[in-house]
């Protein structure tokens, strides 16, 4: 599977419209292009509409999930302290569907907090994070979807049970927020 490759769907697959996430059907035989596969979801334009597929309906397009970047296996073993890294980690698997850029990278996310929770007998029982985050629009379509990911995408770092993320407005986003490394991929240099 590469970006930019046109595919026609094996079966009926469920999709959002981007960016108003609204879920409808694309029929099986339809042609679509692939635009991108990041995050562990595929956007493709499909009748010059983009659509974000999930990684459950890969198989569709022909692919399996192994062909699909950043999908993360939860790790077995016993529970531990998670370092912040680790989180910002995840974070930066979760992609805008209409930009190739992570949103760590867009500048999304404010801030990060790991609470260790333990037992009476003082033993780790897991890890509660907090993401306080925000959104390039404050009425994108896309940003319930956008959160699940970053819920699901966190929740899945071995030893994280509980995960909250909260969606401000204050400050409100802007290009300047974004890292260096995301106004090159996106040529504002």
């Amino acid at each position: 599977m590469r970006e930019g490759q046109w595919v026609y769907l094996e079966r009926d697959c469920e999709a959002l419209m981007v960016p108003s996430a609204v879920p409808f059907s694309i029929p099986g035989g339809t042609e679509v292009q692939i635009v991108q596969a990041l995050g562990g979801h595929i956007t493709v334009n499909v009748r010059g509409n983009l659509a974000r597929i999930d990684k459950g309906e890969a198989d569709a397009l022909g692919v399996s999930l192994e062909d699909i970047p950043d999908i993360k296996k939860r790790p077995e073993g016993p529970l531990s302290v998670v370092d912040e890294a680790a989180i910002w980690a995840q974070l930066k698997t979760v992609y805008d569907p209409e930009i190739p850029v992570n949103i760590a990278a867009l500048g999304l996310v404010y801030s990060v907090e790991v609470l260790p929770k333990y037992n009476e007998d003082k033993k780790l029982i897991g890890n509660y994070v907090h993401i306080q985050m925000t959104l390039t629009a404050p009425g994108c379509g896309m940003g319930p979807v956008i959160i699940a990911d970053v819920e699901s995408k966190v929740r899945d770092i071995d030893s994280v049970t509980d995960v909250t993320v909260e969606l401000v407005f204050d400050p409100p986003w802007d290009r300047s927020m974004m890292s260096e490394e995301a106004k090159l991929e996106l040529g504002m240099f």
